[in-house]
């Protein structure tokens, strides 16, 4: 256990808990709604299995979420949050909008992870724009190596949207050909498929095309406005 900063303020007691290596990135997923451990690494790719272990042993010890066991599902718990770790929503929506709005997104920028912005993408798109049937989106991340550059998004008529590292099987509505930090650019709010014409291409059904600034699934940060002096 690391020390604790052996103060009576809650802001250290608080931030015992919530201030160790990956703690606030964890959090973030689980109020996202991920309740599995594979969803949870998903949410965060560089995070080892062993670290994400240990973390969620201890957020349980702290009463922030409770492990439960799946009757159908033997050896595979499930994360959810307790009343004290759904408090936590404002404070980790706080950290991001103070985030977004006050660090430089250029060194952001240079992070880049094509399996968790589509994971991220996946989990933030807004289907109501689309039509109403089963549509296919093919990302094809040019600048990637081959293993991650091709992905697939499947939205099917009630809302439900599946993330593909292989093709599903489906006929693709459209294609979207682009390189990954033009992407993210755009998945953070830094800019709008519009205004990056000449860094996408779009293949295939156009008015899927057309409204993609209203289905994509952008960061749920994306509206706040840079104030980086």
């Amino acid at each position: 256990m690391e020390p604790g900063y052996k103060q009576f303020c809650p802001v250290a007691m608080a931030a015992e808990i919530l201030c160790s290596r990956w703690t606030m990135v964890l959090l973030r997923e689980l109020l996202a709604g991920s309740t599995r451990f594979n969803d949870l690494r998903r949410g965060v790719p560089k995070m080892s299995p062993s670290l994400l272990s240990r973390r969620l042993k201890q957020l349980e010890e702290a009463g922030i979420l409770r492990r439960i066991e799946a009757a159908d599902r033997p050896g595979a718990p499930e994360y959810h949050l307790t009343e004290a770790g759904r408090d936590l929503r404002p404070v980790v929506e706080a950290m991001g909008i103070w985030g977004q709005r006050w660090v430089e997104s250029e060194p952001s920028l240079k992070n880049l992870d094509p399996s968790l912005l589509m994971w991220d993408m996946r989990r933030n798109m807004n289907p109501s724009p689309l039509p109403d049937r089963r549509v296919v989106v093919e990302f094809d991340f040019a600048d990637q190596p081959r293993s991650k550059r091709a992905w697939w998004l499947v939205i099917e008529p009630e809302g439900a949207v599946d993330l593909c590292w292989s093709h599903p099987g489906f006929d693709v509505d459209l294609y979207v050909s682009t390189d990954l930090r033009t992407m993210t650019a755009i998945w953070m709010g830094l800019t709008t498929p519009r205004r990056e014409a000449d860094r996408i291409r779009f293949d295939g059904d156009r008015g899927i095309a057309r409204t993609m600034q209203d289905w994509l699934g952008l960061s749920p940060f994306a509206v706040e406005k840079k104030r980086v002096n």
